[in-house]
Order: structure tokens, then C-alpha cells, then sequence
């Protein structure tokens, strides 16, 4: 194959990464959020300088990007449209009627994107068996989308009751609005989120439609960015649920990219567990804006089905918008090197969720920035060269940062700056370490046993005290680490997720309408995959997600592959109970289980990975220099010696603590740690005793 590049467009930086022949280069640049494309492009063309190759070199670009995520959080999607069943009109704004917050009286709900006066109900209805009760009144749905167009509406979504079941009426109002409004772009909810729950599905293909041409436009111009530079070659982008796609599925579809950039990161932590035989990993992605960690176990990260944009309230589930798309389960938190320290109205120092981002940035970066980040504090710890940051490619003025500490932190608080700096960095190790904590306790899991795989321009910094925090003794930092997610986009499978809903329950389980649900499915994604796996082998997965009856959450349960037969359905059922016992201790005996949808997934098969043998001791360099650090944990000063990343032999080992420099990271090893690099010139960090 000829050079591969990957692009990850973060709220900070935006990385990129070219293999060619086992070799990698890599490059960071800052994010340009006016125009994404140009930092792309920007990115594209050092990488190139670096390798000493032409575009013309390159026969792919993989592309993942928050641009769609960002979109919705900051409410500048596309005026959008929704035409829906009559009698539902304010689903949307009612969701479930639950409240994330029982006893807040003056409780925020999430806003839904589109206005009431734009959401137009029409006549029509079909019932849950997807039997027509109600004929669609087609004359009202055109008056319905001549009102949306006459209003300055951009995008429109449709979706009707039970419309998964029998999407004939959803249909036939798109064929009514591309008549009248040929240039509109349209969702329909039998197409993005063909599954029950009313509210989940709606809302889910309304912020479709709200980024739809938002996305379009983005890949339309880094689609013609690409082909002015000469790399007239396929483009893919990351799914949030791990897969690549092409980019006409992705402009169709972009609320499936809503999580793209994090996912690659926890593929990237998959390779790298498959590399080193670890079952029990956790990948822990810290970035400018966000950290993210994510549990895999058996080296493929957890999955999910469901997923929120937007919350208003922070950690706490229900109080953002609702998508139903395929997802890598993770916890995602503002506390990137960007985000923004203050003290609260009760005298804490608060990290996050605001950031600083790309523009202005950090205090220390002196493009205008007056209050203080995460990094400020790092650099006033000792813990970055302000000379050598990100490769030397951008200087940092430590003035600048402490005032900012002193101004914010510090005077508030009656600290000296360093000693603000020690109280940020501390609070954002804790806030990482906790939601690490939630993470596990939600997903039946402990750290007992685990590996922490840190990457992102921020992981190797703050991962071994996070590490210390939740009792975890071990942690790798790969090669490249600085640029993690875009490397995880080089790594992942051409991938395609179907889901679609069945209502079964297992004393009366249909196995040949199953069947035949399964293998539409599945003739389905092996299309959408067909197209860019270039004749790859794939592989193909099944999964039911399936409760005990009436309770109000699935279980994902594996299912065989291939038609059903009885024998089958009666080790699904136990399948179930087993897992269910894994999450909450026993089965419920006598009760039936009912099957909420299913989900096929076609992906390429991805290449086994050859172990490296261990290798032989080797003596370490010297330091290139030693520099005066602040230990988070004591708050003692000492000098800790710092080396050079590639001047460090495979067989080599350091001791804690010093730092380990390169490019687009650093790794800190605390007091107590000691680290080694092993055959694939990863850093392996172990704590001893």
C-alpha cells in the first residue's frame, strides 16, 4: 500500500498521522475552528514536508472530527424543520418526563433544537404492528413543507409513530418534500434511527438534520482542498462506534460521527492491548479540551447504543439530548489542557468544563489568553521546558501564566502561584480519577488486574498520578502517544452498524421472522462496507438487546452467526441470564425476557498482531538536562532529571522521578515508578511495591 494519512480534528489541536512501509510521522497543529479544513490541510502538508513525500505519494485519508458534537453543544447547526405524526408535535420537548435531578425546583431541561412553531404535525398513523389505522394526509404535508421553506428552514427532518415498524408514510412525505423543495436535505427516522422509543428516535434524527449541512459543507471543502493539493484519493471518516465509512454514507448520516475522534482513541488502546496481550485494559485519552477513558476488555472497547450530546447538568445522565446511534461506551470530561481553572462561590478551585481552546488558549501561550488552563499550571510545576513545548513549534511565557494563576487561583484564595498551580493540577487529576471510578461502578468493573494506556497530549503527563489514584500500578505509553487518536484511525476496520427493532418475547419467539430481519440487516451493512473495504475479508456480528418483561433497561447479549434454529434461541436465553447475573448478582427466575432490537455489524477483519519479544537489557542515556519539578503528591521541590524519548534504547530502564520528552508529549514517572522500554519502544511504567 502507499502512505496512509489520519487527521483528528480536537477543540486544541488538530493531529496528523502518516504511515508509509512500517514507518510513522507525525505532526500537531493548532486547531482552526473558523475553518476546520485549514488546519486539516495545514496538518497534511507538514506531515508530507516531514516524510519527504508528494501528495500524490499518499492513497488514503482517514478523517475523524468533533465538528458535529461541537455543533449541537454550541447551537449553530442548520435552522431545521420537523414534520411528525399528528398528536406529537411536542415529543421532543416532553422526552420521558423523567428528571436528572429529582429535587432541583428550577430544574433546566435540555432545549430541543427545534423550535414548537417548527414542528408541524400531519394526519396519518400506523400501529405498533406497522398496520396502517390512519391514511397520511399527503395535501397536509405538503402545506406543512411549503410553511418550513417559506420559514427560512435549511434542513428537514420526518418521522412518524411506529414508522420503524411500516416506514411507508415516512417515505412517502419525503417524496412530497422533494418535489416541493428539491434542494432541501432530508433525515428520515426510519433511516437514522430505525428503533422504538418515540423520543430517542425523534430527537436522534432532528440533530441529524440539524448538522447534516453543516457536515456536508465541511467535507465538500476539505474534499476540494485535498484535490487542489493532488491527493485526489479516498477519504474515509470515523464512526463513533469504531468503524470507518465512506464519506457519502458520513455526509448522509454525520450524527454518527458525533463521538469519532475519542473513538479512535480507544482503538488505538485496543492495538495496543492486542500488542501486548492485555485483557484488561483502561484507555485514558487526555487531550486540550477533554480526557476520555474508556474500558476493554478482551481488547475491543465496551459498546453502547445510546448516547447524550449537550448535557446541562455535568456527569449527570438525562439532562442532555438523546441519541440512539452505535457509540464506544466512555466517560468524556472537560479537563483537556485547555480547560479553564477558576475558584467557585464557595472557595474550591473548579476545573472545566470551559476551555480555553485553540483561540485564544492557554495563558502561557500569549496569543491573548488571560485566564488560567490546565497546561499554566503544568508550567508552573516545572513539569514543561517552555523552550521545547510541542517539538519546539510553540513558545511558552511562564509570566504570563502566573499572573493568570495569581489572578484567578491565587489571590482568592491566599496562594502563591505555585501552590495555586499544585491545587489545579490536583483537581484535575481527582476530577479524571473519579469519573474513572463512576465509569468502572457502572459497568459492573473493577481496575484490579488493569493496565492504564495513556495518550493525548495531556495522558502520559497526568497518567501515573491518576493511576495512583485508583489504585492501578501499571501503565504504557506507546510511540506516538502525542497523536493517539489519529494513529487509532489508521487501525480501525471498515466498519457498518445496523439496528433495527423487533418486539419478541422468548415463550413465543418467531425464529423465522427473526431470521429474515437479521439477514436484511445484514445484506444492508455488507453494502455500505462493500464500498471501501476494496475487496478486504469481513467478518460479521450479531447482538439482541434484550430485559426481563416490563423492567425498563436492555442488556446487550451476543448472538450466534448464521439462521437461528431452536437450539439457539434456548442458549440466547441463557446467555442472558449469565450476563445479567454479571451485573446484578442473580437472574430473575420465572420470568420471560423480551428482545427490544437487534443490531448487525459488518467489519473487515482486522490483522492479527505478531508478538515482540522482550528485549535484552540495555544501558539508559543521560539526561539531556535536569530541571526543578513540584511534586503533586507532597508538594516537596526536587530536580528531576529529564531524557529524550528517542534516545532511549529498547531494554533500557529509568527511575522515578523524571520525565521523558518527546515531540507532542511528555511522560511524567513519580516518585515510586520506574520505567521501561520494551521491544516495540513502548514505555511501560510500573510502581514498585
Amino acid at each position: 500500500m502507499g502512505a496512509r494519512i489520519a487527521a483528528d480534528i480536537g477543540g486544541t489541536f488538530t493531529d496528523i498521522a502518516l504511515e508509509l512501509d512500517g514507518q510513522r510521522w507525525t505532526v500537531k497543529v493548532l486547531t482552526t475552528p473558523a475553518a476546520p479544513e485549514e488546519g486539516v490541510l495545514e496538518g497534511v502538508r507538514a506531515v508530507l514536508a516531514r516524510a519527504g513525500l508528494a501528495p500524490g505519494d499518499v492513497e488514503l485519508v482517514i478523517h475523524g472530527t468533533t465538528l458535529a458534537t461541537n455543533a449541537i453543544i454550541e447551537r449553530k447547526g442548520a435552522p431545521t424543520g420537523f414534520i411528525t405524526t399528528e398528536g406529537f408535535r411536542d415529543v421532543l420537548a416532553l422526552g420521558n418526563e423523567s428528571r436528572y435531578d429529582q429535587y432541583d425546583l428550577n430544574i433546566d431541561l435540555p432545549r430541543p433544537l427545534v423550535r414548537r412553531r417548527h414542528r408541524v404535525p400531519v394526519p396519518g398513523r400506523m400501529d405498533n404492528t406497522g398496520r396502517e389505522v390512519k391514511p397520511l394526509d399527503e395535501a397536509a404535508v405538503a402545506d406543512a413543507v411549503r410553511f418550513l421553506r417559506a420559514e427560512g428552514m435549511q434542513s428537514l427532518a420526518i418521522g412518524f409513530m411506529h414508522g420503524f415498524v411500516n416506514p411507508a408514510h415516512e417515505r412517502r412525505a419525503a417524496e412530497i418534500a422533494e418535489k416541493i423543495w428539491p434542494e432541501v436535505r432530508i433525515s428520515l427516522a426510519c433511516e437514522v434511527s430505525p428503533e422504538m422509543r418515540e423520543w430517542e428516535r425523534f430527537s436522534t434524527t432532528v440533530a441529524n438534520a440539524y448538522v447534516q449541512p453543516l457536515m456536508a459543507g465541511y467535507l465538500a471543502r476539505l474534499r476540494a482542498g485535498l484535490d487542489a493539493m493532488g491527493m485526489n484519493v479516498p477519504v474515509f471518516m470515523m464512526l463513533s462506534g469504531g468503524g470507518l465509512t465512506g464519506i457519502d454514507t458520513a455526509a448522509k448520516f454525520p450524527i454518527r460521527l458525533v463521538e469519532s475522534g475519542p473513538a479512535g482513541g480507544a482503538i488505538f488502546s485496543a492495538f495496543v492491548a492486542r500488542q501486548k496481550g492485555l485483557s484488561k485494559v483502561l484507555s485514558f485519552d487526555m487531550g486540550g479540551t477533554t480526557a476520555k477513558v474508556c474500558l476493554i476488555d478482551d481488547f475491543a472497547p465496551q459498546a453502547s447504543r445510546s448516547f447524550e450530546v449537550a448535557r446541562i447538568g455535568r456527569f449527570q445522565k438525562g439532562s442532555g439530548l438523546p441519541l440512539r446511534i452505535p457509540v464506544i461506551e466512555m466517560v468524556e470530561i472537560g479537563a483537556g489542557g485547555g480547560s479553564l481553572a477558576h475558584v467557585d462561590g464557595l472557595g474550591r478551585i473548579q476545573v472545566g468544563p470551559e476551555s480555553a481552546g485553540a483561540v485564544p488558549g492557554p495563558a502561557c501561550y500569549g496569543r491573548g489568553g488571560e485566564k488560567p488552563a490546565v497546561t499554566d499550571a503544568n508550567l508552573l510545576l516545572g513539569r514543561y521546558d517552555p523552550a521545547t513545548f510541542a517539538g519546539g513549534a510553540l513558545t511558552l511565557f511562564p509570566a504570563q501564566a502566573e499572573a493568570a494563576l495569581v489572578a484567578a487561583v491565587g489571590r482568592p484564595m491566599g496562594l502563591e502561584a505555585p501552590m495555586a498551580a499544585l491545587g489545579v493540577v490536583e483537581m484535575v487529576d481527582e476530577n479524571m480519577a473519579n469519573a474513572a471510578r463512576v465509569h468502572a461502578i457502572e459497568s459492573a468493573k473493577t481496575y484490579e488486574g488493569r493496565t492504564i494506556v495513556a495518550f493525548g497530549g495531556g495522558g502520559p503527563v497526568h497518567g501515573y498520578r491518576v493511576a495512583e489514584k485508583i489504585g492501578v500500578t501499571r501503565m504504557l505509553v506507546p510511540s506516538g502517544a502525542g497523536v493517539g487518536s489519529a494513529i487509532g484511525f489508521l487501525r480501525a476496520p471498515v466498519a457498518y452498524e445496523v439496528v433495527r427493532s423487533l418486539y419478541q418475547r422468548f415463550a413465543s419467539f418467531d425464529v423465522a421472522g427473526v431470521n429474515a430481519l437479521l439477514a436484511d440487516m445484514s445484506r444492508e451493512a455488507a453494502e455500505v462496507v462493500s464500498r471501501g473495504s476494496f475487496g478486504a475479508p469481513t467478518k460479521e456480528t450479531r447482538t439482541a438487546y434484550m430485559r426481563y418483561v416490563g423492567q425498563g433497561h436492555e442488556i446487550a447479549v451476543p448472538m450466534p452467526a448464521g439462521a437461528l434454529g431452536a437450539e439457539d434461541v434456548a442458549r440466547i436465553r441463557a446467555d442472558y441470564d449469565a450476563e445479567y447475573a454479571r451485573f446484578y448478582d442473580r437472574p430473575v427466575p420465572g420470568s420471560d425476557v423480551e428482545v427490544m432490537s437487534f443490531a448487525v455489524v459488518v467489519s473487515t477483519v482486522v490483522e492479527a498482531v505478531e508478538p515482540v519479544a522482550e528485549p535484552a537489557a540495555a544501558p539508559a542515556p543521560a539526561p539531556i538536562r535536569h530541571q526543578a519539578v513540584r511534586d503533586t503528591a507532597t508538594g516537596a521541590v526536587a530536580e528531576w532529571a529529564v531524557y529524550d524519548r528517542t534516545a532511549m534504547p529498547p531494554g533500557c530502564r529509568v527511575l522515578g522521578p523524571c520525565i521523558i520528552s518527546e515531540d507532542e508529549t511528555s511522560t511524567l514517572v513519580g516518585a515510586g515508578w520506574v520505567c521501561a522500554v520494551d521491544g516495540l519502544g513502548y514505555l511501560e511504567l510500573v510502581r514498585e511495591g
